[in-house]
């Protein structure tokens, strides 16, 4: 029965075990935290060297897909997020609440977001370059969108964050476009490598933010009432992203395909993108309550992906 739940499920699951039991603090968070961005960077490094520039041209070349599912993973969902973020405050701890405005703030998954395309019988291609683009796009406009609508009152954020942002996002992934010739052929021909890298990157930003959460009482901030609010908050948030996205892939007169590659890139979000961010941009106690919406939903949206996809594809078993 295990074997059968989603391998980054099971790693959230016990990241969250680990850091609730053995939370990572002091010195220990420190250790943990250079840990995670040297991850972080080979992650990003391996990212530049997979995605060849030919396919992010050809990606490119159509705009009107991207344009569009960009205004809507970065401010329409932004927007959804700041709202309920707003309506649900009195009910959740501030910083909790403030996570569903950066939920709204980030792209989408590259693997998850792909694979369920490719189950319901989309446009795999666009899928591919779309969810890569917005991850890079997510670097420069994820910050800026979360600190325009947030006010940047209850985490703040300035030219430290964004430096880090650069020396342990961009330019790994800069190296990794430059050097692809060198190495690109080795790290496409083993996808292993940064599957199992980004699993393992995702998991010790899941430890360390959770940690931080942990040091500052999550299990006693949150009871039975907050949880059961923050639920309902994100099944309406996966419900106006899932059925928003659909509907704007048919009012652009999508063919199939593309419809079902927008509605996975305009649904999902990105732990792999959220959680090291958050760890760049907040102190560790500040990022693990921010992104505990961010690991909620990304576990619902998973249990929602796969029947979809076989309601969309009834090839596909």
């Amino acid at each position: 029965m295990l074997s059968r739940i989603d391998p980054m499920v099971r790693l959230l699951v016990l990241a969250i075990v680990l850091a609730s039991l053995l939370p990572a603090t002091g010195n220990g968070r420190d250790i943990a935290q250079l840990i995670l961005n040297l991850a972080v960077f080979l992650l990003f490094f391996l990212n530049g060297m997979r995605l060849s520039r030919a396919d992010v041209a050809r990606g490119m070349g159509n705009w009107r897909f991207l344009t569009v599912l960009a205004a809507w993973s970065f401010l329409a969902l932004a927007f959804v997020g700041l709202g309920l973020s707003q309506i649900l405050a009195p009910a959740l701890p501030p910083l909790v609440a403030l996570g569903f405005l950066y939920l709204g703030t980030l792209p989408s998954t590259v693997q998850s977001a792909t694979a369920y395309t490719s189950m319901a019988g989309g446009n795999v291609a666009i899928s591919v370059v779309a969810a890569a683009l917005l991850n890079i796009m997510g670097v420069f406009v994820s910050v800026p969108v979360f600190s325009l609508l947030g006010g940047g009152a209850e985490a703040e954020f300035g030219a430290g964050g964004l430096t880090k942002i650069v020396l342990i996002l961009i330019l790994p992934f800069a190296l990794g476009q430059m050097l692809q010739s060198r190495g690109g052929k080795f790290v496409m021909e083993n996808p292993v490598l940064v599957r199992w890298m980004d699993r393992t990157a995702i998991a010790i930003a899941v430890y360390v933010a959770f940690s931080g959460a942990v040091e500052q009482g999550i299990w006693g901030l949150l009871d039975g009432a907050s949880w059961a609010w923050l639920f309902v908050g994100l099944i309406v948030m996966l419900a106006i992203a899932y059925g928003g996205a659909w509907l704007v892939g048919g009012a652009m007169r999508l063919d199939k395909p593309e419809r079902i590659s927008f509605l996975y890139a305009g649904a999902h979000k990105s732990v792999a993108m959220g959680a090291p961010l958050a760890l760049v941009l907040f102190p560790a106690a500040s990022a693990g309550l921010i992104l505990v919406p961010l690991l909620v939903y990304h576990l619902l949206q998973l249990v929602v992906s796969a029947p979809l996809a076989n309601r969309l594809n009834p090839q596909h078993h």
